[in-house]
């Protein structure tokens, strides 16, 4: 079981890795250490596949969010070659938290994301 489990919790580690990466080609690399070539990622406000694709995900919402980064909630949950964890989007000024949410994650025999089904829980107002 140890074995499953630290495979999910890398796999969540490099997903996290990608959404706090700073710069294009930074997030292109961690995109690509994160997702399968053809892996996707959806939730209420996109539906991508593809690395380049998902990397125009992320950069959206870091000009959406200048100055947070995504933290994980709680620990990664995992079985076979699904896990989930819940999330925060955190501003690094004030510790404020003004998004969060949970995602399920499925993933390939290398442990790499084959896709991503996002649900979020809290949003602004505003947003």
């Amino acid at each position: 079981m140890a074995e499953r489990t630290d495979r999910h919790e890398n796999a969540a580690a490099r997903y996290f890795a990608a959404w706090n990466a700073a710069g294009p080609e930074a997030v292109a690399k961690a995109v690509a250490a994160a997702w399968a070539p053809d892996g996707g990622y959806t939730d209420p406000l996109a539906d991508v596949r593809g690395h380049e694709q998902i990397a125009a995900v992320i950069a959206a919402a870091h000009e959406q969010f200048p100055g947070f980064v995504i933290r994980p909630l709680g620990t990664v949950d995992g079985h076979h070659d699904t896990a989930r964890f819940g999330w925060e989007l955190v501003n690094e000024a004030d510790g404020s938290a003004p998004v969060a949410g949970f995602d399920v994650i499925t993933l390939d025999a290398e442990g790499r994301i084959r896709q991503v089904l996002g649900f979020l829980d809290q949003v602004p107002a505003d947003a």
